[in-house]
């Protein structure tokens, strides 16, 4: 609080800006509060390569599915190719009896990623939870 010293005996007007203050920080609290939070994005998972000198465990490889996004314009799911229309019930029919629902999505290098995109979608809409991503470097062991 500030106090005017003086010597005229007239009407000294100040304006008194506590009042001011506590809106501008009931206002700044509420709008803090209001916020809305970051933008969360899609959690994927990045398989991690084997040791080089491991063998290959075939129960593992029967149970992983990768959804492969060729440069032509196919799809394949593991080896088996399949159409566009027909990936989203395929992946439903795979998927029907399994508890853990995670995939896998790997695209070539000279595919567009809005097709990797779509397969990533189609897969969300068939059901898998999560949808991990398979690059180069990773199925290179690096």
């Amino acid at each position: 609080m500030g106090m005017a010293v003086g010597g005229n005996k007239g009407s000294m007007s100040e304006p008194n800006i506590v009042p001011l203050i506590d809106v501008l920080l009931v206002l700044i609290i509420i709008f803090m509060v209001i916020t809305p939070t970051v933008p969360q994005g899609l959690d994927t998972l990045v398989p991690q390569p084997s040791p080089p000198n491991a063998q290959e465990n075939k129960d593992v490889l029967a149970k992983t599915i990768v959804v492969q996004v060729l440069g032509n314009g196919k799809v394949m799911i593991n080896q088996d190719e399949t159409s566009w229309d027909d990936l989203g019930p395929r992946l439903d029919d795979v998927f029907k009896l399994r508890a853990e629902k995670v995939a896998f999505v790997k695209g070539d290098d000279s595919v567009d990623f809005g097709q990797v995109a779509r397969a990533i979608d189609i897969m969300r809409g068939a059901g898998i939870e999560s949808v991990g991503l398979i690059t180069a470097k990773v199925e290179a062991g690096q």
